[in-house]
């Protein structure tokens, strides 16, 4: 028998072990002759593998029944599709402040957004504008879902929106007004609205959801989480339907100084907003900030199916792993990104080669673009060559605790839509990142099955797994 490396043969026994558990009589046939040829002839696997298996208990398979999304191409998922379908920049030079004195000049901000039309004008006034774009997500969201909310449904009905931090553009507010007017003149709603659960609970109070309520504050990989413990809370009976996703408003000039100290944000691209965002390209330089809100209505698929609901996709597999490594750059062989798409695989029960398409993370730094490369190489092996990979961040910039949600939505639509959305402004691919990033055009393809990375800053790796419906 042919001698295999370690990392191969770990590969192999993931796939046997995934075979003969979960395989139906049918294909095993085929699947067995498959993976003898890998092992054997050393003939690697390059084409997906279609047979998926399904959990049969319907209470246990979570499922999405309606989105909302707040980004920067507007409010909706019609205009965010439309944006992203056709490779548009939205990001711009900043308007929420004079950002002349910042080396980076350039955000992808909400055109146009009136939080009127969404809730009372008195209640928006005592929100942050993050908690305004998460109650507006969750309507459209709602409504998309054709969830019934009332007397007899509300107790059961539960939020999580994540976000990264606490609002910044009302710290940085109230700490402008306790040094020039004292501070018993800080306003009152200050601490309500900037503290990070306040998205949640105001998507709570403004629709009426008595049911479990929680949220999460892990940087970039937030909103991802927040939809894979969402599928977790109704496995557990804690709630029947979860809105759950992220929303985030940090465009501001402190949260702008305070990236760019670090020397996170692109500074290259001043004066042409639309090419800052550039992932996988040799002159990338840093992420573009971003503001919005994704969410999304999950419930299980026999209760779905009973109301008569449109099934978008199913929260297949999830996982979260940790770097341990550094507090804001990512290990640099991606090790805790791997771990995460390999545990995400294998609680989805299915194969790297069943993977049609992965939604990257790929927010455009140097390190971070490299080393979910090189955890992608590592996860699917030769086949890594072969799975088309785009990022969304190249077209709507990073919306940090936002990003994972609003990307769910976009692998969701992109699935639907059997189109994936491309990788834009990647002009000159570094020789590094040498993948398929189906650069700047999008691409007709049939997606049944994607992966969502979400990494963010403390070394956290979060992964969904959506199948289409």
């Amino acid at each position: 028998m042919a001698r295999t490396a370690p990392n191969q043969r770990m590969t192999l026994r993931a796939q046997l072990q995934a075979l003969f558990q979960y395989a139906s009589e049918a294909d095993l046939d085929a699947q067995i002759d498959m993976l003898l040829a890998e092992v054997l002839e050393e003939t690697p696997i390059t084409a997906t593998q279609p047979s998926i298996p399904c959990e049969q208990n319907e209470d246990n398979r979570i499922v999405v029944t309606g989105m909302g999304v707040v980004s920067p191409f507007g409010v909706g998922t019609e205009c965010f599709w439309e944006g992203l379908s056709r490779g548009q920049s939205a990001v711009g030079r900043i308007t929420h402040f004079d950002p002349s004195n910042f080396p980076c000049q350039v955000a992808a901000q909400v055109p146009d957004f009136t939080p009127q039309a969404f809730m009372d004008v008195r209640e928006a006034r005592r929100m942050s504008r993050a908690s305004q774009f998460a109650v507006a997500a969750a309507r459209m969201a709602v409504d998309a879902a054709g969830l019934r909310i009332d007397a007899g449904t509300r107790d059961e009905i539960g939020t999580l929106i994540a976000s990264s931090t606490i609002s910044m553009p009302d710290v940085e507010q109230a700490v402008i007004t306790m040094m020039q007017r004292g501070p018993l003149k800080i306003s009152p709603f200050f601490i309500p609205s900037a503290v990070p659960n306040m998205p949640s609970s105001q998507v709570a109070i403004q629709l009426g959801l008595r049911g479990y309520i929680s949220a999460i504050s892990t940087a970039c990989a937030a909103s991802s989480q927040a939809i894979g413990e969402a599928a977790e809370v109704i496995r557990r009976g804690d709630a029947e339907v979860m809105l759950a996703g992220g929303a985030e408003a940090p465009i501001s000039a402190l949260s702008l100084g305070s990236f760019s100290v670090i020397r996170a944000l692109s500074t290259g691209f001043n004066t042409d907003p639309a090419r800052a965002s550039r992932p996988f390209d040799l002159l990338r330089d840093g992420f573009v900030s971003a503001e919005g809100a994704g969410v999304l209505v999950l419930e299980r698929r026999s209760s779905a199916r009973r109301r008569g609901a449109t099934i978008l996709a199913e929260i297949l597999g999830y996982a979260a792993q940790s770097d341990a490594y550094h507090v804001t750059a990512p290990d640099p062989e991606g090790a805790g990104a791997i771990r995460a798409m390999r545990r995400a695989l294998h609680r989805a029960k299915i194969n790297p080669q069943q993977v049609d398409y992965i939604n990257a993370h790929a927010t455009s730094t140097p390190a971070g673009d490299l080393a979910e490369t090189k955890a992608i190489k590592q996860v699917f092996g030769e086949y890594a060559s072969s799975v088309p990979i785009s990022s969304n961040k190249s077209m709507i910039g990073h919306l940090t605790g936002a990003a994972g949600a609003v990307e769910a939505a976009a692998t969701i639509l992109a699935m639907r839509h059997s189109l994936i959305p491309p990788t834009i402004n990647l002009e000159q691919p570094d020789p590094a990142c040498d993948l398929d990033y189906v650069p700047n055009v999008a691409r007709p393809a049939n997606i049944q099955v994607a992966l969502s990375n979400s990494f963010g800053f403390g070394g956290v790796n979060s992964v969904l797994v959506l199948r289409k419906m």
